[in-house]
């Protein structure tokens, strides 16, 4: 005879339950989250655009997510380190990466990439966008206009130069579509971020470059750095006197850096869901959007589908630009 099986209390069982909890058996995402600081990587230097939209943020989640969050720079090809970094990071909610437009080029200019941007990462939300700025050195370039630019290369081919954060950033590919659309020739120097970028230019190493608004902001208004011209389809709000590419004669030019936060694939979405709507409330708050506006940013937030889509559709329009720019790193 079968002997039967023996029933437990509900005392017993709930104790059951606590044990499995205290061994992790229970799923990651039932604990408690955050249980440690939160890393947010950067994958360009110190000093960039990327770098004050992480602080920004990570400042006033420190604040809301009872943790510290930390910004750490992971610079190198042209954005790829600090992305592969992340994607083979443990997907708890602990390490986060700070994703841009980059990330969509490269998927198409990189003939080899150790990681899917978009099989290996579950977006969270957009934080920013910033449009990015034709500038060249006050000092040693004396181009007033796009059309004096133009000229002053045509008559010298092959000899100035431009910076970019990076081999298949969105700063190369603006500049190999500028030489495209004007029939000019450039030397590309690509640096790790803005910041290196930014001191090269000033100091007179590299003539121009088509880096975002935010670093070069205060070097435009101190006069050391000329704005001219802006790669969006619109002006930018704080540099309303500077044309548009398309203003200037290049016709149908609208490229603009994106930024957003990603996390790991296969990151609970219990926590994915969190970091969302703890992002966006800094996000659309006054005093973010604020500190967004005196930058040359316009907030964006949005859900982690809806990154998800641009990412998807940016991935095919960069793809068309650099099949037809014939950009191709090994």
């Amino acid at each position: 005879m079968t002997a039967a099986l023996p029933t437990f209390p509900r005392r017993a069982l709930l104790a059951l339950c606590a044990a499995a909890a205290a061994t992790g058996v229970l799923p990651a995402f039932a604990q408690s989250w955050p249980s440690k600081p939160v890393t947010l990587v950067v994958p360009f230097p110190a000093g960039g655009t990327t770098d004050v939209l992480a602080r920004a943020l990570a400042e006033r989640l420190t604040q809301s997510l009872g943790q510290p969050v930390i910004v750490e720079s992971k610079p190198g090809a042209g954005s790829t380190l600090g992305a592969d970094y992340v994607a083979k990071s443990k997907p708890d909610g602990h390490t986060l990466l700070i994703g841009a437009v980059h990330h969509t080029i490269a998927s198409s200019v990189y003939k080899k990439l150790p990681y899917d941007f978009q099989k290996d990462f579950v977006p969270i939300t957009g934080i920013a966008l910033v449009p990015n700025v034709l500038v060249v050195n006050a000092a040693s370039t004396p181009a007033k206009s796009v059309a004096e630019l133009v000229a002053a290369i045509k008559a010298q081919p092959g000899k100035m130069t431009y910076g970019s954060n990076g081999n298949g950033t969105a700063q190369h590919l603006i500049g190999t579509q500028f030489q495209n659309l004007t029939g000019t020739e450039l030397l590309h120097v690509p640096y790790k971020g803005s910041g290196p970028m930014a001191t090269d230019l000033l100091g007179g190493q590299i003539q121009m470059s088509f880096d975002t608004v935010t670093p070069v902001l205060q070097h435009i208004r101190a006069g050391k750095l000329r704005a001219l011209a802006v790669t969006t389809a619109r002006r930018s709000s704080v540099l309303p006197d500077v044309p548009t590419l398309e203003e200037s004669g290049l016709k149908g030019f609208d490229i603009g850096t994106w930024f957003g936060v990603l996390a790991p694939a296969g990151t609970p979405k219990d926590i994915v869901a969190k970091l969302g709507v703890e992002m966006r409330k800094v996000i659309e708050s006054p005093d973010f959007r604020k500190r967004m506006e005196d930058i040359g940013a316009e907030p964006t937030g949005g859900s982690s589908e809806q990154l998800a889509r641009q990412i998807r559709d940016e991935t095919v329009k960069f793809g068309k630009l650099v099949k037809a720019a014939n950009v191709v790193i090994e």
